[in-house]
């Protein structure tokens, strides 16, 4: 009995051999391939770009070139804001970024003491890199690694400087501006200071207000009143041109007056090729969305550690009324 369970096992085991044999011939001679390593791919960040002003043309396009260059990088990209610069909506956005363990945060800054707790201690605890995009705040109260936007004190000494272009070296002019005192807005106000304080014939009149549309107007109205003979106004906040050329063109035709802001209000380019204005500053929005997400990727691939505290700065320049030429 034990012979034939001993024939019985070895046939088995010759037949289980052949068959390996068999099987490994197949593999190593055919076409057959086996199974191929799979690749380790670079991490895949998930970021955030979070901005006050969505469905903005400025805006809009800062959301293209992060998003166009977040494909490059690898990286995923969701847009997150906030409508009518509601600002207690984009904290609870900032917020909800930080609470989700976001890699990175790319943001328009807000230069208020809010903002900067959750950059400066809820973020930097978490260990979570912010760039702010556009609109600056001030990196030692903000902890924010660094900021990708216009040179603002650059953008407000060139148009003053079209201002003197325009108007020449004599005349009044209006700085309109936020009360909220926003950081980037006080660094266009400093521009424009230093290229006029050298000409002592230019009276400067500063205002500030609110950003509602009813508050500008009745801010405008008080500074008509108060200057009948003003020459020229400058928006800091370019937001408020709107406002302030409905309320200069129920006094008169806005054509006397020198008009200048910047092109980040969603009103300003249009105004100016109605030719209601006569000069904006023209940034460069995508190339800050673009750069801003580039270098976020490098601080989290280790490769720029630190980035530049003062910042990236992208191309700005004049668009001016030919008819003042």
């Amino acid at each position: 009995m034990k012979k034939y369970m001993y024939a019985i096992l070895s046939l088995v085991f010759v037949s289980l051999c052949y068959l390996i044999f068999v099987s490994a011939n197949i593999v190593f001679s055919n076409d057959i391939a086996l199974p191929k390593a799979i690749k380790q791919t670079d991490s895949r960040y998930r970021l955030v770009l979070i901005t006050r002003d969505m469905d903005t043309a400025f805006w809009n396009k800062v959301g293209t070139g992060a998003s166009r260059q977040a494909v490059k990088e690898g990286a995923s990209l969701e847009v997150w804001g906030s409508y009518s610069n509601n600002s207690e909506q984009f904290l609870k956005k900032l917020e909800l970024a930080i609470h989700s363990k976001v890699d990175g945060i790319i943001i328009q800054g807000l230069d208020t003491d809010e903002f900067k707790e959750l950059t400066k201690v809820k973020a930097a605890f978490n260990g979570i890199p912010i760039i702010t995009v556009a609109n600056d705040v001030p990196m030692k109260e903000s902890l924010r690694r660094t900021y990708v936007g216009s040179d603002q004190f650059r953008a407000g000494g060139l148009i003053a400087r079209q201002l003197l272009n325009d108007m020449g070296t004599e005349g009044k002019v209006v700085l309109l501006s936020d009360e909220q005192k926003e950081y980037y807005q006080n660094e266009r106000l400093k521009g424009i200071y230093a290229t006029l304080k050298v000409y002592p014939n230019i009276k400067i009149q500063f205002a500030e207000t609110a950003e509602s549309k009813d508050q500008v107007i009745t801010t405008m109205r008080d500074q008509l009143n108060q200057m009948p003979d003003v020459n020229g106004f400058i928006a800091v906040n370019a937001k408020m041109i709107g406002p302030m050329v409905q309320e200069i063109g129920k006094r008169s035709q806005v054509e006397p007056y020198f008009i200048y802001t910047f092109d980040d209000g969603p009103e300003s380019l249009p105004l100016f090729e109605e030719g209601k204005i006569d000069g904006v500053v023209e940034q460069d929005p995508e190339t800050m969305g673009e750069v801003s997400v580039q270098q976020i990727v490098k601080w989290l691939n280790g490769e720029t550690v630190p980035l530049d505290i003062n910042g990236y700065f992208t191309n700005i320049r004049i668009l001016k009324d030919s008819r003042n030429e």
